[in-house]
């Protein structure tokens, strides 16, 4: 793959010298944002796909138009994902594309390439009214927190302090790992956690006395296996046995296992984001405002909020009821 200095189309003024290659480009574009690691990563990822993709046709990218983009996308829809083994979502494609068009959008700031090659290519259309994510019930929620707490193990208690967070707080995965034990701490009365949430925000929220029980107990125990007081453990909140910041993969294959000992039957389907759409709907569900629930959850969209709502279209919260009992009350 030719991966060329030199813009597209000649035009004064010169354009400003690229990096070397294609991962100095991305490197220099991730730096450039204000990324969580997670979202760096993901983006990384992605922006690698299209280059190795337009190096199995040696197609220069910057000479790339929306008809190769157009043709990758169609690639994606067509291909399964390497661990689920399952066709790509279109939400999958779609969130690829968007990487692909912010990565493009910095070339064309630095004068590489004459326009972006993603803006007129054919997305896939997605419904932001619905999530492929598996949810659960709260009656499943609490089965999977009495699986942990009858769980065993050198990890049990580290796996109860997990599944508080992800199903009190609705933490992303990527939000859960990157936690550190100096991100603890207490503000106005509340415990408390800070964190960089989706697009690089720093977010903040308070630890319900569950959650607070729960972390208690795994760094006393962690505390104890390492031979130091609480106050000198240092680094990742959550580690592995070797001390180690827990991978994703980790948590994914814990909720499952977990989900399987609680007889959940959709286990196989679940992920960490399953708890974060059960939060949601469970906020809704006991009357907390939207706009609390898109703060908590960090939605720089109320429409995403809904979208993990699943209980929006339950007849019981009609609006309706409320209009006629009104009516019926100023009646008298």
């Amino acid at each position: 793959m030719v991966f060329s200095d030199a813009p597209v189309l000649a035009r004064p003024p010169a354009p400003p010298a690229l990096p070397s290659g294609p991962v100095e480009v991305t490197e220099a574009w991730l730096r450039n944002r204000r990324l969580s690691e997670h979202t760096r990563d993901a983006y990384r990822r992605d922006v690698t796909g299209w280059l190795r993709w337009c190096a199995d046709r040696d197609l220069d990218p910057l000479r790339a138009t929306f008809l190769h983009v157009n043709e990758y996308a169609r690639a994606m829809e067509n291909s399964v994902g390497a661990r689920s083994g399952r066709p790509l979502t279109p939400a999958t494609v779609a969130r690829r594309l968007s990487a692909l068009s912010s990565w493009y959008d910095f070339l064309v700031k630095l004068g590489a390439v004459p326009a972006n090659p993603v803006s007129g290519a054919d997305r896939p259309r997605v419904d932001r009214d619905h999530s492929a994510t598996v949810g659960l019930t709260p009656e499943e929620v609490d089965a999977l927190l009495r699986a942990a707490d009858a769980d065993t193990g050198a990890t049990a208690v580290r796996n109860r302090a997990v599944l508080a967070l992800l199903a009190d707080l609705g933490l992303r995965v990527g939000e859960l790992i990157s936690l550190d034990l100096t991100d603890l701490g207490t503000e106005r009365g509340h415990r408390s956690v800070r964190f960089v949430g989706k697009g690089g925000k720093q977010r903040r929220r308070a630890l319900t006395p569950g959650t607070g029980h729960a972390l208690d107990a795994y760094l006393a125990h962690r505390a104890a296996a390492s031979g130091v007081p609480v106050p000198q453990l240092t680094g990742p909140l959550l580690v592995t046995a070797s001390g180690a910041r827990l991978d994703r993969h980790s948590v994914f294959r814990m909720v499952r296992r977990l989900a399987r000992a609680a007889g959940i039957p959709a286990w196989a389907k679940l992920s960490p984001h399953s708890l974060r759409h059960a939060f949601a709907t469970t906020a809704r569900s006991e009357g907390v405002p939207l706009e609390d629930v898109q703060d908590a959850m960090g939605h720089a969209d109320p429409r995403t909020t809904r979208r993990y709502d699943r209980d929006r279209h339950n007849l019981d919260r009609d609006p309706a009821y409320a209009v006629w009992a009104a009516r019926s009350r100023r009646r008298g």
